[in-house]
């Protein structure tokens, strides 16, 4: 080889060399590229009526738990209600005669007994009546002897018999005029002095009406005075005429007074009937117990627990187990995870209780308290 070929093949190789040991820096000081991406599957995410919850935390969070029960829920009626005395506690009482008030003798908010004498009317009429309740019993005496005498007449053979029957028809007249004259003298309610009508109260109870004044002139069945007995009390509601078909004789009724206090009762009967007027029906009400803190006149709410629109054979849930996710209305039952939020159709509501007509059988385990919190939990989840 010559010296120019062996130059030449020094060049190249030194020249390879250095390619060489560029492209090793050139590596070596260069960052590296970034690893490819690694596709990550997707987390599933929990269905939006599903919360996942461990027991203990279900515990902490004191969400009670229970099998929704089965029977009957009774259907609550509202209706309001007015307090009365009983038709045979309370008495109007009238001048039986015209008259002036000579004597009052209680005022209002007086007890009375029945019987008793609350004032007196002096009366022309009542001197009349007296009068012929007089003549009459007269009329009975003189028959009464004209009588005897014909039957010693009779029994002596001096008087036909014919004069004997007689005398009886006559005394039979006087008998029935005197029973009459003294039947209105009662009636009328005649003093003893015959001069005066008295007005006595048949029930025993308060005064609760005065409007008799001394020397005033009032004619016959004026109203002078009004007893009831304050404790013998009914109560009628007006309850709508569509629910008014659902409320039977026996039904339990709570009582609601304006201050707050609850009176329980039973309905006694329903007329059945729409009033024209106030196009309701009546229900009658007899207070079981409390029924001495009423007073006539009062106003109440009642709420009329009808056995005739009960939920019979359903299924009943706590008030507070039922929550409202967006349109529909959900329960959350109980699983092994946690809880899942189940639609539902509810009925009526009465006490605290919901009748659920469908979605839920007896016997499912259900949040029966703070379920409101499993509800805020999803709508958490279903906002993120």
């Amino acid at each position: 080889m010559t010296a120019n070929n062996r130059l030449y093949a020094g060049a190249a190789l030194g020249l390879a060399a250095a390619a060489a040991v560029g492209f090793g820096a050139a590596r070596l000081t260069q960052s590296p590229p970034p690893p490819a991406p690694v596709e990550t599957p997707a987390t599933p995410k929990g269905a939006a009526n599903v919360v996942a919850m461990t027991p203990r935390a279900i515990s902490a969070s004191q969400i009670g738990v229970a099998p929704a029960a089965a029977g009957e829920l009774d259907a609550a009626i509202l209706a309001s209600a007015t307090v009365e005395a009983t038709p045979d506690a309370e008495a109007v009482l009238t001048a039986r005669a015209p008259g002036t008030v000579t004597r009052i003798f209680t005022r209002i908010g007086d007890p009375v007994r029945a019987g008793q004498t609350l004032a007196l009317v002096e009366s022309r009429d009542a001197s009349q009546i007296a009068a012929d309740r007089a003549a009459a019993a007269a009329r009975v005496t003189l028959a009464g002897r004209q009588l005897s005498r014909e039957r010693s007449l009779l029994n002596q053979g001096v008087s036909p018999r014919a004069d004997f029957e007689t005398a009886q028809a006559n005394l039979a007249v006087a008998q029935a005029d005197a029973r009459r004259s003294a039947a209105a003298a009662g009636a009328a309610r005649v003093s003893a002095d015959g001069r005066s009508v008295a007005v006595v109260s048949p029930v025993s109870g308060r005064v609760t009406s005065a409007g008799a004044n001394l020397g005033q002139f009032v004619a016959a069945e004026t109203e002078l005075f009004r007893v009831a007995d304050p404790s013998r009390l009914q109560i009628t509601a007006s309850v709508p005429p569509a629910e008014a078909g659902r409320i039977r004789p026996g039904d339990r009724v709570e009582l609601t007074t304006s201050d707050g206090r609850t009176i329980e009762g039973r309905v006694r009967s329903a007329t059945g009937v729409v009033d024209p007027q106030s196009r309701t029906a009546t229900v009658v009400v007899t207070p079981t117990a409390g029924g001495s803190t009423l007073v006539p006149g009062q106003l109440i709410q009642a709420k009329i627990l009808a056995s005739g629109g009960a939920v019979r054979n359903g299924v009943t849930v706590p008030q507070d187990a039922v929550q409202t996710l967006g349109d529909q209305t959900v329960v959350f039952v109980r699983t092994r995870t946690g809880f899942v939020a189940r639609p539902v159709r509810i009925g009526s509501r009465s006490s605290g209780m919901v009748a659920i007509a469908d979605g839920l059988a007896a016997g499912t385990p259900i949040a029966t308290t703070n379920a409101f919190l499993l509800k805020a939990e999803i709508e958490k989840e279903t906002a993120e």
